[in-house]
């Protein structure tokens, strides 16, 4: 109901609202309209009896006019359609069982109109349930007094009314325009609401066609910046990986010590560059949610002092205190987690505390939060005493592509992606960020993890290594590798590596050669470039599992990509490839890899046949 609608109210307009239904507003609209008809159907009545002098009748319409201004005057008032609604119908039903009992002590054509009238009156303004009610209320008590008349056993001593034919007349005419006018406004309210629906219909049918168009062109779109991303991270990485892969062989070269700086600086602009276009991907990963985590063993502080060490040379040159504390408990303890991504985290927040601290320190800390038999809450924190962060910044500065502001950006640079790509890193694992900042004073960033335990810790003696080392270049030496790669600086570049670790290998300069070679040769292992001419490395791993061969048809094949593509791991394995190695690969990385694949193929073929 409308906040104008008031005592003096007398327009529909304030009673009605577009919160209502359109039925809703029907009925307000007859109960309206149809009480100003009653008024003057049963005034006509009024005046009649009045002239014929029947005081039995003059009283009875006279308080039913009185009756029907009062519920006007609530109606418009109040707005309680309900309530009019009942008193009508309670005052219908009482009126139907005196005229059949009391007054004209007979079933004529007035009480069938009035029976009727609130059957139909009942059943549209309050429905199926209080229809049903009110119908049976004054459908039985009339036809019981039916059944009593035709035994004449009604007996009663007030004496029937009799109506002169006009007044008889005028009743029948009333009931039924009333009858009629009802109909005829639920009958239009009936209309306007099919064609309401139809129009809805339809309008929701072009919504769904330009939804679809919508969904189509994002789709599009999503798999346009996908392809994109793709082709840029290609030919971003391919360069990057002949520089920071020359910059790795001049420097296990032995360099001067002049070289030496000059390569470092070389390798760390790169390593720089490869950052920003890492952080780029790996939110189009995050955003997309084909993030993966691994689950597999680290040792904590060993992974800390990996993460932190180039660190430590960027916050010296600075001249800030770098501090490094790792909680004793955490020590010797091996720890299951996704090392990766742990580093991702650590790394993003702590080449931030560097970038934003000027003076001062910068402090990374690993503390045990809880220990239990199978696992350990770990908490990490960084804190430095850099420019701080207002507060009401504080939730901005996690948002993709964003920094506290303009002047931050432009003074310290970067691309904004580093928190973001770490709040919802964590976001995904159910951990949430903690930050604590004081303008000018510094700021600190906290989270707690938990990663499951290992109690065994398994001791590996020095000597150990150094022979495990020689055994691996040996068997390093002992394999012929076949290497798919059309890019002639990747290939030269993989050549000398190659020449370092003593490996036999072969290059195919496209997929079809590739296929070609292991048709005819007999390799340990294949690395495959994905994106080749004549035929890439998905099909032409397709082609070599297909071989009647079946020790040529199980060789290893490792990917080697610089695609950014999300679902480039489901792919690589659809096409019957064991791994992959992205652009720009790290050396060790690469020979752990194949290493291991040959180790797995090795243990195949001496497995006893049962």
């Amino acid at each position: 109901m409308s906040n104008k609608a008031g005592f003096l109210n007398l327009s529909i307009a304030n009673i009605l609202s577009d919160e209502q239904s359109m039925l809703t507003q029907a009925r307000i609209r007859l109960l309206f309209y149809g009480l100003w008809v009653v008024f003057a159907c049963v005034g006509a009545v009024f005046l009649s009896v009045l002239y014929s002098h029947e005081g039995a009748l003059v009283a009875m319409s006279g308080g039913i006019l009185v009756t029907v201004v009062m519920l006007f005057k609530y109606l418009t008032w109040k707005g309680d359609w309900k309530l009019v609604a009942h008193i009508l119908l309670v005052m219908g039903t009482l009126l139907n069982l005196a005229d059949a009992f009391i007054i004209f002590q007979k079933i004529d054509i007035i009480s069938i109109q009035l029976v009727l009238l609130i059957i139909i009156f009942s059943f549209y303004m309050l429905g199926q349930n209080w229809g049903l009610l009110y119908s049976l209320a004054n459908l039985s008590p009339v036809l019981m007094f039916m059944v009593y008349t035709y035994n004449n056993i009604y007996i009663i001593n007030i004496r029937p009314v009799h109506l002169d034919q006009f007044t008889l007349i005028l009743c029948v005419l009333a009931n039924f325009v009333v009858m009629v006018f009802i109909h005829n406004h639920f009958y239009n309210a009936f209309l306007k609401n099919i064609l309401e629906l139809k129009r809805t219909s339809e309008e929701q049918t072009r919504l769904n066609e330009t939804l679809e168009v919508a969904i189509d062109k994002a789709e599009k779109s999503s798999h346009a910046k996908s392809e994109f991303l793709s082709t840029m991270s290609h030919e971003i990485r391919t360069p990057l990986n002949a520089v920071i892969g020359m910059s790795n062989l001049l420097m296990m070269g032995n360099p001067r010590k002049d070289q030496e700086e000059n390569l470092e600086i070389l390798k760390f602009s790169a390593n720089n560059l490869l950052a920003i276009v890492n952080d780029v991907l790996d939110f189009n990963k995050i955003e997309s949610g084909k993030v993966v985590f691994e689950n597999i063993r680290l040792d904590l502080p060993e992974l800390l002092n990996n993460i932190c060490g180039g660190q430590i040379i960027k916050a010296n040159e600075k001249g800030l205190v770098f501090k490094l504390k790792i909680d004793d408990v955490l020590r010797n303890k091996t720890l299951i987690g996704d090392p990766t991504r742990i580093t991702q985290i650590i790394f993003n927040l702590v080449s931030n505390a560097i970038k934003f601290t000027r003076q001062g320190f910068v402090e990374v800390k690993a503390s045990c939060q809880e220990q239990r038999e199978d696992q350990v809450t770990v908490r990490f924190s960084v804190r430095d005493s850099g420019i701080g962060i207002e507060q009401d910044n504080l939730k901005a500065i996690f948002e993709p592509f964003t920094q506290e502001s303009i002047t931050t950006t432009r003074k310290y640079g970067g691309t904004g992606l580093g928190l973001a790509i770490v709040k919802r890193l964590l976001e995904l694992k159910g951990i949430q960020m903690q930050v604590t900042s004081k303008p000018g004073q510094g700021s600190e960033f906290w989270f707690d993890m938990v990663l499951p335990l290992i109690n065994e810790v398994a001791q590996e003696p020095v000597v150990a290594k150094v022979k495990a080392v020689s055994a691996e270049e040996q068997e390093m030496s002992d394999l012929h590798i076949l290497v798919a790669e059309d890019n002639m600086v990747n290939t030269m570049l993989m050549k000398k590596f190659f020449s370092k670790w003593h490996v036999r290998s072969t290059f195919a300069e496209n997929g079809e050669r590739a296929v070609e070679m292991m048709s005819y040769g007999n390799f340990d292992i294949v690395l495959m470039d994905l994106q080749m001419p004549v035929l890439n490395g998905f099909d032409a791993a397709m082609e070599i599992r297909k071989m009647a061969d079946h020790q040529k048809a199980a060789v290893p094949i490792i990917a080697l990509t610089a695609s950014a593509l999300t679902d480039i791991r489901e792919k690589v394995f659809s096409a019957g490839m064991n791994d992959y190695v992205a652009k720009p690969f790290k050396p060790d990385e690469l020979k752990e890899k194949i290493l291991k694949l040959v180790h797995h193929r090795s243990a195949r073929r001496h497995q006893p046949v049962e």
